[in-house]
Parts: structure tokens; sequence; C-alpha cells
């Protein structure tokens, strides 16, 4: 099997292909032969240093994959070999052969891709456990305000809003404003040069949006919760504000850390808001809880009303060149990495 490992902090070239024997399936367990991984920005944050909870390198990044089923472990029933899935893993994703629980693994609907199975689960999850679970959007035409919208969670969260008749902005350079209408996006902003608290404001009547999601940190997260209307949500799951360049600055992490707001709880009832944090990476324990969710989700992606956008798909071998893309804030939707 070949894996691509992050073999010490720093910059995209500290990513590395390596070989090891193939795995075997114990009881209760499946193997994958992975035809594509979904990569994320927490896994470049992992690159960095910068990521809670990731592993000691050398290790293999990677929250997401889906493939092929070509060998069951004893004992297995509820798959069989040749079926195409999806796999969430905890880390290890970017590989082309993976071991997991057979209840880790989610059938893929009939003539869907292995590309966009692969940037369904963190996307897709992230966006469902924000708005439905922890946001508690309800079909009645609630607001939303998503940062990064054409990336990969903030089209979910579009899509998944979309559903529950909610209205959206979504922030995003000007370029990719038509993309983001067509994905269900009211109110396209361009944070480049517009104000996106000034524009909700002006837009909802001073009113606000419901749900906030901001993945920014820094500053970000004040104008997001000032952007809140009463009874509204702010919800934070990123600080891509510490990641501008390749590697770690102390400096600007330190700087954005002393731009992040502290959130009073006195403060906070008196605005009758909230402020969750959501971590998606660290919610494996809730294994019923995200296999609900993403059930609902496969079966919307089943019936049309979910489509997964891969914006870039590239060689596992140029894994490197897949983080810089990312990190130049170049991508619509995801970016995945394919293996042969």
């Amino acid at each position: 099997m070949k894996s691509v490992f992050i073999t010490r902090q720093g910059g995209p070239e500290v990513l590395e292909s390596r070989e090891s024997p193939d795995p075997d399936p114990a009881e209760g367990q499946v193997r994958v032969r992975v035809k594509a991984a979904g990569v994320n920005f927490a896994d470049i944050l992992m690159r960095m240093g910068l990521y809670p909870g990731a592993p000691k390198t050398p290790f293999v990044p990677g929250y997401e994959a889906a493939g092929v089923i070509d060998r069951l472990g004893p004992g297995v029933m509820s798959a069989k070999e040749g079926d195409q899935v999806v796999v969430p893993t905890d880390f290890g994703g970017y590989t082309d052969t993976l071991v997991v629980p057979a209840f880790q693994v989610f059938p893929i609907p009939p003539g869907k891709s292995f590309n966009a199975a692969a940037a369904l689960t963190v996307n897709y999850l992230t966006a469902y456990e924000a708005l439905i679970e922890q946001g508690n959007l309800r079909k009645s035409g609630g607001r939303i305000l998503v940062h990064g919208a054409a990336g990969g969670v903030g089209i979910a969260a579009a899509q998944i809003a979309k559903i529950y008749g909610a209205e959206v902005f979504g922030t995003a350079s000007a370029s990719k404003h038509e993309f983001l209408r067509k994905q269900g996006v009211a109110h396209p902003i361009d944070y480049r040069k517009e104000d996106f608290e000034r524009v909700i404001k002006e837009k909802t009547k001073g009113r606000g949006v419901h749900v906030a999601m901001d993945p920014i940190g820094g500053k970000s997260f004040a104008k997001s919760y000032r952007s809140l209307a009463a009874s509204g949500k702010l919800i934070v799951y990123g600080f891509s504000a510490a990641a501008t360049g390749p590697e770690r600055s102390w400096l600007n992490l330190a700087w954005q850390y002393l731009r992040t707001p502290r959130f009073s709880p006195f403060d906070m009832m008196g605005d009758n808001r909230g402020v969750i944090g959501l971590h998606l990476g660290r919610m494996t324990a809730e294994r019923e809880l995200l296999t609900t969710a993403l059930r609902q989700l496969v079966a919307w992606w089943g019936e049309g009303k979910l489509e997964p956008v891969v914006g870039a798909a590239f060689p596992a071998a140029m894994a490197h060149k897949a983080h810089e893309y990312i990190q130049g804030r170049e991508n619509i939707g995801k970016v995945v990495l394919t293996f042969e």
C-alpha cells in the first residue's frame, strides 16, 4: 500500500509518499481500496503544527476517503466485496488501502463518483452539525452567514440551508459570486471590498442572521457575533487566520490570538446570543450522532438534494500541490487526492 505522510512540521514539501505491506482485515473489519481521499484545511494546519490533537510526526493525515471493498474480515455480514463506499476516518485517509470497522462504511448512491464521495464526509458533517444540531436551524425561513462560502464547507452549508429554506449570506472573492448564486447563496459578499457586518445589517434591516459559521478567527469572530440576530448562534470551527503562509509564523499566530474576542457569559445573556465551538475531529466518540447525520446526508445526496462540488483533483503523489492550491485560496469546492 502507498500512503502520504506528514514527516515533520513545515511547508508542503514535508509531505512524503511511503510504501508498506497491505493490511488484512480482522474480525468485524473490511478492507477498502481507496480511489479518492478528501483534503481539508485541517490537514494543512496539522502539517504546520497548528492543529490541536494531531498525532506526532510522521503520520498519515486525512479524515475521509472513498473506494471499493475488496476483502471482508470474519463475521462481516453488512457489506460485501465490490461495494463502493464512503469511509470516514480518524486520520489516515491519505492512503490507497484502508482497514476499518464494517460499521464505518456507507454505500455510495448509484451513479455517483468516488471523487464526489470523498468530498462528502467532513464538509457536509461539519455544515450539518453547525446548522442543524448546534445552530438549530429550522424550516422557517432562517438566515445564515457562511464564511468561505465557495469552499467545501461553505457549499455544503448553502446546499443544506436550501433544503431548510434559509436565506444565505456568504463571503467569497468576487470572481466566485456567480457560482455561489447557483448554489443558493442569495447574498454573496466580497470580503476583500465589502464589510460583511454592514451588508448583513443593511439587508436584514438591522435584525441580523440566526446562525453564523466562522472558521477564520481573529477579529472575524467579533464581527460575526455582532451580525447575529436575537437568539442567534455563532459557530466557530476553525482558525484559518493563523495560516496565512506555507509555514507557521509565531508572530502572526500571536497577532491573530490577540485579536480574537473573549465572550462574556453576561454579555451573551444580555444580547440573547450564543457562541458554540465545533471540532468535528473530536466528536468520534459520538458515533451514533455522526452515523445518523451521515446517513441523512447520503440519502439527500442520492435524492439529488445535495451534490458535492469537487474543484480540483490531484494524484496522491502531488499532495503537496493540493496543499498549495488550498492555501492559495484558489479552490471552489473540495480538493481531493486520487489513487490509481
